[in-house]
């Protein structure tokens, strides 16, 4: 088969030998080092607007590397975000065929085989970097040992080392020891998730979150300070007249150790008072202040507070939350699923089998989360009105797997019979079984087949049975009062108030007699395993 000629972005034919090289790896000897600045150290509301400022106008660097350090120093900042990003890499992903052709099912197939990686969920996860800082940018690392371009690894590259066109706001170039160049084709996986409309480098939640992270900051300093010396009493060191510098050094010395070692000597003509701490105020205004930025930052992250902080709504509430998370979760992962088709599927179909008008489709599946009880019931309800169900439908509903040949299957608790297995012939009819005449009614001279269950029943079945079949005469005694107040009163008020009366005249002898007799027969009938019919 001969080699397909790609062309890149600027018509020319793609070099395939460069592809085997990584174009954005870090050295020591280019302007790509891992080396990086630490921006939060000593930031100010002033020092954040103007990098904040800079980024916009293309230099990007400082904003990146305090978005780095927001992460490494802010924990809840670092959960809520981590939590974002884990909740689409461990998703599952498929791949849908263009078509049912032999060669689009093909390329599917191709796809799949790359998917089944280990290391594709961390990768996912750094791809997913760009939730904070806007964009991430994964080098894609390829290998043609077995004969077809296959990726080894993808790497993740410091968005540092690229910036956006100075004139587009929206073109992605490398920095290299020759100024900026363009992103070679089918190199890198470019991601873009925005939190807002706008440019790119404005769409990351770190542009928002850095004014919290700067003021909780702040909040944080004063909190530890207060801390420090609260609780603790003011001392205050007195000197007589003529004391020399030194006398009121050594004075000094003395009322600092007080706090250390509560140790100190000073001289008789000195004096050192204890002043007992008063506080004032509110001093749980610190947590109060890093709770509430802390919610903020949930909000811009998750879209909420109920799923990460203790606040009052209990279940609901969480439920409510939850829901809004997990429409956070869908739009990352619609956003991942382009991106990926884009950079990373069309790469491989193309190196591999040649440009074409259709491509497989990569998926991100989400899985809607089932109540299995409800499920069941509502199953029950329908499958009893007629309603056919696909085995295999439910199970992917619910999670269950086709058991296997040789496994050991759950059995209803009323049946010792076993579980019919696969290709056993249903029971022969029974010839004198009524059968449904075409009004639906049974025909006096046909008899239907008896199903399984009617064939395996004991003692206690028989008695149920009995006692179901003649409920109504047991009971009537009981209801027919009670019909006979409601036709006699005028209205609703009257009904209930005559109500106690007729309830407690009610004459309940026949039905207690009969499960009195059921219970008798049911006891022998364990004692004796004897059948009662």
């Amino acid at each position: 088969m001969p080699t397909p000629v790609l062309l890149g972005p600027d018509g020319l034919p793609i070099d395939r030998t460069r592809l085997l090289q990584e174009q954005a790896a870090p050295s020591l000897t280019s302007v790509r080092q891992i080396a990086t600045g630490h921006p939060a150290e000593g930031l100010t509301p002033q020092r954040l607007a103007a990098l904040l400022k800079e980024a916009e106008r293309g230099n990007a660097i400082a904003y990146l590397e305090l978005a780095e350090q927001m992460e490494e120093r802010d924990l809840h900042y670092l959960g809520v975000l981590g939590r974002r990003k884990r909740g689409v890499a461990q998703l599952e992903m498929t791949v849908e065929p263009a078509s049912d052709d032999a060669d689009d099912k093909a390329a599917a197939e191709l796809i799949r085989t790359f998917l089944d990686r280990l290391e594709l969920q961390g990768e996912v996860f750094d791809i997913l970097d760009a939730i904070g800082k806007g964009f991430s940018v994964t080098e894609i690392c390829w290998d043609t040992s077995e004969k077809q371009w296959m990726p080894k690894a993808l790497k993740p590259r410091e968005q540092r080392w690229f910036r956006y066109d100075l004139v587009d706001g929206v073109t992605l170039q490398m920095w290299d020891n020759a100024g900026y160049l363009p992103l070679a084709p089918y190199q890198f996986i470019v991601h873009e998730a925005k939190a807002k409309s706008g440019l790119p480098i404005r769409g990351g939640l770190a542009r928002p979150v850095a004014w919290a992270y700067l003021f909780k900051n702040f909040d944080l300093k004063s909190w530890i300070t207060f801390a420090d010396v609260y609780g603790q009493p003011i001392r205050l060191g007195k000197w007589g007249p003529g004391a020399s510098e030194k006398d009121k050094s050594a004075l000094l010395k003395a009322v600092r150790n007080l706090a250390q070692d509560c140790a100190a000597i000073i001289p008789a003509s000195m004096e050192v008072e204890l002043i007992e701490a008063k506080t004032s105020g509110s001093v749980d205004l610190f947590e109060k202040l890093a709770n509430f930025l802390d919610q903020q930052v949930s909000k811009a992250v998750l879209g909420n507070t109920g799923t990460t902080d203790a606040i009052a709504g209990g279940h609901a509430v969480g439920k409510v939350h939850q829901n809004a998370s997990d429409d956070i979760v869908q739009s990352d992962a619609r956003q991942v699923e382009v991106t990926l088709n884009r950079d990373l599927v069309k790469p491989i179909i193309d190196l591999n089998m040649g440009p074409r008008l259709r491509y497989p489709i990569l998926r991100v599946v989400i899985k809607t989360k089932q109540d299995a009880l409800q499920t069941a019931q509502a199953l029950g309800v329908l499958v009893d009105r007629g309603l056919r169900v696909d085995q295999d439908d439910v199970r992917r509903l619910l999670g269950f797997n086709e058991p296997k040949p040789d496994a050991e299957l759950l059995v209803p608790a009323k049946t010792s019979a076993a579980p019919p297995t696969p290709g056993a012939t249903a029971p022969e009819a029974d010839a004198t079984a009524p059968v449904p005449d075409v009004g639906g009614n049974l025909a006096a001279n046909a008899r239907l087949p008896a199903s399984p269950a009617v064939l395996d029943t004991d003692a206690i079945d028989g008695l149920v049975d009995e006692q179901t079949a003649q409920w109504q005469q047991l009971v009537a005694p009981m209801v027919q009062p009670i019909h006979d107040l409601l036709a006699s009163c005028a209205n609703m008020d009257e009904f209930l108030k005559r109500l106690p009366s007729v309830v407690q005249a009610q004459n309940t002898t026949a039905l207690t007699e009969a499960l009195a007799r059921s219970l008798f027969a049911a006891r022998l009938a364990g004692e004796t395993e004897a059948d009662l019919g």
